[in-house]
């Protein structure tokens, strides 16, 4: 009975179906066939979320998808990119190329990690960012001059902001704050103390709730602040901006009245539309969506969509002459498709939302300093004094000096009256100031051969109707 005999396994058995069927995962990145950008190709096993992450490491080098198509209906991913750099040109940089790559094969081979999105909660919640910030997140409704008292809160608290992302839409706002302390410019781990910082926050986001407030067929509702847990993050951009986007989801900004943003969009003649209709041969919900292009929008379509429990199975998105078509191919993480259509509208109000969020009205500031305890709430509050609200806000320190990017807008509705923003720097003393007030962004850099609209819904439905003549009915 000791000689024990264990089961004979062969080294390369694990590496079998690699030698069969390939590597697992295989990028392409192909400067040739194309005149004006870059193709990038990616084939791998598919596990469920790929798509988003492949997507997120795109949009973390700041990369422009003019067009993709994507297919994984079977165990097989399969995926296309047209993209350009920010210069709207192809990819030459050689470690560009190399971090394309080892990212992607990385993402493939990490393990799934739990769905952020079932950490949904209207709260302000700390969470263990790295080893040199603590990390606080917010979100409520939202009112002129919320993120400016929440910057001097954390000034009187003796917090310095390391690093802030807020974005305001429909009456909500969401931000992501990483914060040291201000003598020892260490994580704060107290937790009597971190107790306290909730406790002023949550006295902010609740300062002026009254009772709901009704407008036609919607309801802004006040949105209640819970504390939570100790929430993980990976630090980069795309996942704080995930972060953003769940948030804004978890306070409902999707179900309120039309913002005054969306209805310039209108003015302009660049409306949105959004539909979804069901494939009833094929078990799918094809959600078909068009609106004006900008950067990052594949990322926050597919990102809403990942994080509303549904799985991408095929897609295509296309530009042309500053517009985007876009159209996914969709099911339950069960497997089923939309049924119902309360459950069809309300995805159609929570893609608008996600794709009105960066669309902001107003004045782009980018304040520089050197970097100091209190110097955004001073930024902030004279912007408030001054009757100016804060839409978007992107905080960053770079060794000595912050950099303080926001979009503004006049509280009154009122045109920004750019005397005062020139008169600005002289009572911020010794600050560079850039200001841009055009914020439409514009690609339309795509070749001839490129410009026809293709839809995978016009594909499925033509081979359903070839499949279908196949069958000839005998006596």
């Amino acid at each position: 009975m000791k000689n024990v005999c264990w089961p004979y396994f062969d080294p390369d058995f694990d590496n079998l179906s690699e030698r069969i069927y390939g590597p697992t995962c295989r990028v392409c990145i192909d400067n040739e066939s194309m005149e004006d950008c870059t193709v990038v190709k990616v084939d791998s096993v598919n596990k469920q979320g790929l798509l988003l992450e492949v997507v997120q490491v795109m949009t973390d080098l700041n990369l422009f998808i003019s067009k993709s198509y994507i297919s994984s209906d079977a165990e097989w991913f399969m995926d296309v990119f047209h993209v350009q750099d920010e210069q709207g040109k192809k990819l030459r940089d050689q470690n560009v190329i190399n971090c394309i790559q080892q990212a992607i094969g990385t993402t493939r081979e990490s393990t799934p990690s739990p769905p952020k999105a079932r950490a949904y909660t209207n709260n302000v919640s700390k969470a263990d960012h790295s080893n040199e910030h603590t990390a606080i997140e917010m979100s409520g409704t939202d009112r002129p001059g919320l993120f400016s008292e929440i910057s001097a809160t954390l000034a009187d608290l003796h917090c310095n902001i390391v690093e802030a992302h807020a974005w305001s839409h429909n009456a909500c706002l969401a931000c992501v704050a990483y914060i040291s302390d201000q003598s020892s410019h260490t994580p704060i781990e107290d937790p009597h103390r971190l107790a306290s910082i909730e406790d002023h926050l949550i006295t902010v986001l609740r300062a002026d709730m009254e009772p709901s407030i009704s407008t036609g067929p919607f309801q802004i509702k006040n949105r209640e602040v819970k504390t939570g847990g100790f929430l993980g993050g990976e630090g980069t951009m795309t996942n704080v901006e995930r972060r953003l986007h769940q948030l804004m989801l978890s306070v409902g900004d999707f179900d309120g009245p039309r913002s005054s943003s969306e209805m310039n969009i209108t003015e302009r003649g660049t409306k949105m539309a959004v539909s979804i209709e069901n494939c009833d041969q094929k078990g799918y919900s094809i959600v078909s969506i068009e609106c004006k292009d900008r950067p990052r929008l594949m990322f926050d379509i597919v990102c809403t969509l990942t994080d509303m429990q549904y799985v991408i199975f095929h897609a295509s998105v296309a530009s042309h002459d500053g517009r985007a078509f876009q159209e996914y191919f969709i099911r339950h993480d069960d497997g089923y498709p939309l049924n119902t259509e309360s459950e069809k509208q309300r995805v159609i109000k929570c893609l608008e939302a996600a794709i009105e969020r960066r669309v902001c009205e107003g004045i782009w500031l980018k304040l520089c300093a050197e970097n100091r305890v209190g110097l955004l709430s001073d930024i902030t509050r004279v912007l408030r004094e001054n009757g100016l609200a804060v839409v978007r806000a992107d905080i960053a320190t770079k060794g000595k000096n912050a950099v303080n990017a926001f979009y503004v807008r006049d509280v009154s509705g009122n045109e920004v009256d750019m005397g005062f923003i020139k008169s600005m720097k002289k009572e911020m003393g010794l600050i560079d100031l850039e200001v841009k007030n055009d914020n439409k962004t514009r690609r339309t850099n795509i070749s001839s051969h490129e410009r026809h609209h293709f839809s995978l819904g016009d594909l499925l439905k033509s081979q359903l109707e070839r499949f279908s003549h196949n069958f000839v009915a005998t006596n």
